[in-house]
């Protein structure tokens, strides 16, 4: 139910469900205008309860649980269309997750620009066994991301949101560059 809204006419008067006998008891009358007066919130919100879970839809308070339902971490700093946006796409971002493009599409819904990344990893194999293994230095990522306005964007919180999609033990540099 939401706090704050206007009062509703309810879909479903209850006086007019009664029997006959109570249509013209003023003080029944009355009595089930009042219920009416609490349970149209609560019909309207069941009504309507597919625009609660639909994110592009959902009113922003509740977006949070949204957020939750789906186990995506969705900071307060992030504008709601932003949020929508993430939450959106949270089934595609966890698909996708650990994966150059999972993070790539990320910080693309979080910055609105152009994102490159460039990561450490390696893979390599060999027929021979006991050769060495390749000398790549510690694990990091690099995300440069271009947009119009560099200042418009968040460095901290862009570079939080970087450091929990990829593992805790990978270096992340972020960078934000004009086009």
């Amino acid at each position: 139910m939401r706090l704050g809204a206007l009062t509703l006419p309810s879909p479903h008067p209850l006086g007019e469900r009664l029997p006959a006998v109570y249509t013209e008891d003023g003080f029944t009358q009355r009595f089930t205008e009042a219920l009416d007066e609490v349970l149209a919130p609560v019909f309207t919100a069941l009504d309507g309860f597919a625009a609660y879970l639909d994110p592009r839809t959902a009113p922003e308070d509740f977006l949070e649980l949204l957020a939750h339902w789906v186990a995506l971490d969705v900071g307060e700093g992030w504008t709601p269309a932003q949020r929508r946006d993430l939450v959106a796409s949270a089934v595609r971002l966890h698909r996708r997750r650990g994966t150059r493009r999972g993070l790539v599409e990320h910080v693309r819904l979080l910055s609105g620009g152009e994102v490159e990344v460039v990561d450490s990893g390696a893979c390599t194999s060999t027929g021979q066994p006991g050769q060495p293994l390749p000398e790549t230095g510690p694990p990091s990522v690099r995300v440069v991301v271009r947009v119009a306005d560099p200042e418009s964007v968040d460095r901290t919180r862009l570079a939080s949101a970087v450091a929990g999609a990829v593992p805790a033990h990978v270096a992340v540099e972020v960078e934000v560059v004009g086009q």
